[in-house]
Parts: C-alpha cells; sequence; structure tokens
C-alpha cells in the first residue's frame, strides 16, 4: 500500500495516474475482472487450455519420440548393420546433437517473438520431421552425425518457444498444472516409443527396409503431419491471440492480458534490443535455475537413451521385451507430474516437489546399481525415470513464477534449455558404451546431479524469502515491481 513518503521515487515518476501508481504497489487477484465472472474466466481459459497446450504437447511428444528412437532403433538391429557398437561410436552420434541445439538456444527465443509461434514452431517441427526419415537411408554410422546434428540445430528452437509462449499466457498460479499437462503429453512420446518402435520393427523386410529402418520412416511421417497441422491450429501470443483462426475474440484476448498484468505487469513487449534481451545475465538467480535444470536433463536424457540398453544388458530382458518394458517407467512419471501440478498450484510452492523428486532419483538409481533382483532393478529405472521426469516441468515453473518481463522470460527459457542441452553432452560423456552393463560413472555423476539440486534449491529459497522480507520493508524492489514477491516466501 502506498505512503505519503514515497520509497521509490524514481519508479513513481514515471507513472502518472494514482490507480495505476496503486496497482504497482499492490498484489492483485488475477481472478478480480471487471468484465467477466469467474465462470466465464474459467470457460476463456479452458479455450486456451485446449488449443495451446494439446498441439505443442503433441510437437513436444514428436521431439521425444523423436530423440529417443535412436535407442529404439539401435535395440532393433540398427547397431549391428551399422556397426555402432565399436568403441564410442554410438556415444558420438548421441553427443553431436547438443552442440547445435545449445548454440541456436538464444537466437530461436528472439526468433519466434519476431516471426511468431504459429510460422516458427510449425516450420521447424515440419524439418525435423523430413530429416527423420532421411536417417532411414543411412549405410553408415557417420553418415548419422550430421543428420543428429540437423535435429538437434531444428529441435533448438522448439522446448525454448513452448516454454516462453506457455509462461506468457498464465498467470503464476494457473502455471504448474498448465506445464504439466503440456510435459506429461510430451512424455508420452517417450512413453509410446518402446511400444510403438516394437509395432514398426515388426514391418522387418517390407520393401526389402529392415525394421530399425520403418521406425525412422514412420516416426518422421508422424512428425510432419504434426508440423503441418501447427500451421493451422498453432496460438499466437495474447497480444495476437485475436488473429488465430477459431480461438479467441478480441475482448477475450485482452481479458487475456488484463489477467497477466494483474498477476505480474508483464503482458506488454518492448521493442528488442540486445541490451534489454542480456540484461538477465547479471541476475545470479536465472543461472540458479539453469544449473538446477542442467542437472535434471543430464539425468533424463541419459535415462531415455540408454534405459532400453540397460535393460536389455544389464537386466537381461529380450529385444522385445525391452521395447515393451520402455513404456511403464514413463506413464508413472505422467501421473506423477499432473498430481504435483495440481498439488503445488494449490500450496503456491514449489520447492517441495524438486526435493522429492529429486529424493526418489537417487533411490532409483541406487536400486538399479546396487541390487541383483530384475524386478527390483526395473522399480529402480521407474522411480529414476519418474523422479527426472517429473522435476522438469517443475524448475520450468520455479524459474517462471519468479522472474516477469517479456525479454526476460525469452532470455531465461534459452539459457534453462540451452544448459539443459549442456546437461545432454555431459549425460553423453558420462553414460559411455564402454561402461556397460552398470554404467557407473553414469550412475556416480545422476548421485551428484540430485545432490546439487537440492542444494541450489534451497540457495535460491532461503535467498527468495530473505528478499521478500526486504521488499516489505520497503528496501527493495523484486523483479522492478513494488508490488511482486517471489513465489517462494514461506520457509523462513
Amino acid at each position: 500500500m502506498t505512503s505519503t513518503k514515497e520509497p521509490f521515487p524514481a519508479l513513481s515518476q514515471s507513472v502518472t495516474n494514482n490507480d495505476e501508481k496503486a496497482d504497482l504497489y499492490i498484489q492483485q487477484d488475477p481472478d478480480a475482472d471487471e468484465e467477466y465472472t469467474i465462470a466465464e474466466q474459467r470457460k476463456i481459459i479452458r479455450k486456451v487450455d485446449r488449443r495451446l497446450l494439446v498441439l505443442l504437447g503433441l510437437m513436444q511428444a514428436v521431439s521425444f519420440l523423436d530423440r529417443a528412437n535412436i535407442s529404439n532403433a539401435a535395440v532393433a538391429g540398427m547397431t549391428k548393420a551399422l556397426n555402432l557398437g565399436v568403441g564410442a561410436r554410438y556415444s558420438i552420434v548421441l553427443l553431436v546433437f547438443f552442440a547445435p541445439y545449445v548454440v541456436l538456444q538464444f537466437p530461436a527465443s528472439i526468433a519466434v517473438r519476431n516471426l511468431g509461434p504459429r510460422i516458427f514452431l510449425s516450420t521447424i517441427v515440419f524439418l525435423w520431421g523430413v530429416v527423420m526419415i532421411c536417417f532411414a537411408f543411412a549405410q553408415s554410422w557417420k553418415s548419422l552425425i550430421p543428420l543428429r546434428m540437423i535435429i538437434g540445430a531444428l529441435e533448438a528452437g522448439c522446448f525454448p518457444s513452448q516454454y516462453y509462449l506457455i509462461s506468457s499466457w498464465y498467470s503464476r498460479y494457473d502455471l504448474y498444472k498448465r506445464t504439466s499437462i503440456f510435459y506429461l503429453i510430451g512424455v508420452l512420446g517417450s512413453a509410446l516409443s518402446g511400444v510403438l518402435a516394437l509395432g514398426i520393427s515388426k514391418m522387418d523386410g517390407l520393401a526389402d527396409y529392415s525394421g530399425w529402418r520403418w521406425i525412422f520412416i514412420i516416426e518422421g511421417i508422424i512428425t510432419c503431419l504434426i508440423g503441418l497441422a501447427g500451421y493451422i491450429f498453432m496460438v499466437d501470443f495474447p497480444d495476437q491471440a485475436h488473429k488465430t483462426w477459431g480461438f479467441l475474440t478480441e475482448r477475450e484476448g485482452a481479458y487475456i492480458i488484463r489477467r497477466i498484468n494483474r498477476d505480474r505487469q508483464d503482458a506488454g513487449l518492448d521493442h528488442f534490443s540486445f541490451a534489454k534481451f542480456l540484461k538477465p545475465a547479471r541476475d545470479f538467480k536465472v543461472w540458479g535455475f539453469a544449473m538446477i535444470f542442467l542437472c535434471t536433463t543430464m539425468q533424463a536424457y541419459s535415462i531415455g537413451y540408454f534405459l532400453p540398453v540397460i535393460l536389455e544388458t544389464e537386466m537381461g530382458f529380450s529385444s522385445a521385451t525391452t521395447q515393451g518394458l520402455s513404456t511403464p517407467p514413463y506413464i508413472i512419471a505422467m501421473i506423477l507430474m499432473f498430481l504435483q501440478g495440481w498439488i503445488s498450484d494449490r500450496i503456491h510452492l514449489r520447492y517441495p516437489v524438486l526435493y522429492f523428486n529429486s529424493l526418489i532419483s537417487i533411490t532409483g538409481l541406487c536400486l538399479m546399481v546396487w541390487t541383483s533382483a530384475p524386478g527390483v532393478q526395473y522399480f529402480g529405472a521407474i522411480l529414476t525415470t519418474s523422479g527426472c521426469s517429473a522435476n522438469l516441468p517443475t524448475v520450468m515453473v520455479f524459474q517462471a513464477n519468479n522472474i516477469r518481463g517479456a525479454w526476460k522470460r525469452a532470455f531465461c527459457s534459452a539459457s534453462m534449455i540451452g544448459l539443459g542441452g549442456t546437461g545432454g553432452i555431459i549425460g553423453s560423456l558420462v553414460f559411455r558404451s564402454q561402461d556397460a552393463p552398470k554404467y557407473l560413472p553414469g550412475i556416480y555423476a545422476s548421485l551428484t546431479a540430485n545432490g546439487v539440486i537440492i542444494l541450489l534449491t534451497t540457495v535460491l529459497v532461503v535467498y527468495f524469502s530473505m528478499q521478500n522480507k526486504r521488499a516489505e520493508r520497503g528496501l527493495v524492489i523484486i523483479e522492478d515491481l513494488p508490488s511482486f514477491r517471489t513465489q517462494e516466501e514461506y520457509i523462513i
């Protein structure tokens, strides 16, 4: 609430209207709309959910599917056909994906805002589907390297753009459920990869192509079709919502913008400049979020690539059984992240979820390596996959809820997903083919990563609590908005 003595004179001079000034100092209720009732607001938001989350989730599903299918193809015969089992060839093929994926994160975050999500995302999804089909015609393991690099370059624009777009549409306490729904649809790609690959591999010999080649052909076609669907159904940013075919009216779009501004005052967008875009690089918490994401993705990527191999070589399952058993861990992860999203939005806290998921990942890793019964080892794989997969949307929302500003969101999505790609590089290096079947260096690295997640989360939450208390005394402005409070304010 404002006082007679302005604690932030520089900010006050830029606000001419007393009501607008008061809005800067008092946290508003996003549901307190002057035009729509609560029921009408929920109807509009559900309309956004159906259109935005489903299509983005399908795009993310084929992204995960197309990353994981190389491991499914390896089990289905590609390793023998292309001599991938020699030395570190398989790890090299996995590793080269991440160099362009990391480098192109920042340009992609700028491009999606300037070109618009419909054109940008639909185009890159369609193109990587075409490249995925090309994998089916590889005659040497070396030819997989440029193809994987192209896939990495195209997918660099997908995840950060989707995350940026979703966080632009929802208020902070609506965000986790929606991010979880988007991400669990995406995880469906990983969940179905084993079963789908098993079914497709039965086409072995059709048109004189091996089963593993058909995996790339069919899944590449699926990706192309979803990319084409994006040109018709993809949603743009809220300020362009009324221009999207069959979506919101101009009044409904204006409501979404009002809702975001009541929550955090950042629905608008300044003209682009590199100075504005790079300014968040000086904020230490941005890199804290990114490091947590790096540690999480290191495990998630590694499990995705090596789970089928571990099931076959360490646990002794047949190729067909391995493909089938690759699915249940991701189904459990989908259920877990949905429940956590619902609970976390109710309690307005994210950090307990990060702790819980890290602890079950640690438990799962120990069961996978230091037990000998295949059933117990497989249960460990379920815990590990569930914990690291469910932590990914948690970290995304943990970050999104504690920053504000359109260009800061663009920078933060790129920095976080970029370091996430670096986690994939680390995972490819520590989970080495020559360390099969237990992959102990990778297991030790994953255990360390979970410890780092717990430590960094604790540091950030304590810092947030201290900043909130300083802001209440008028000593600091958080995220350039006097009414803004970081989410994790109840720990101390």
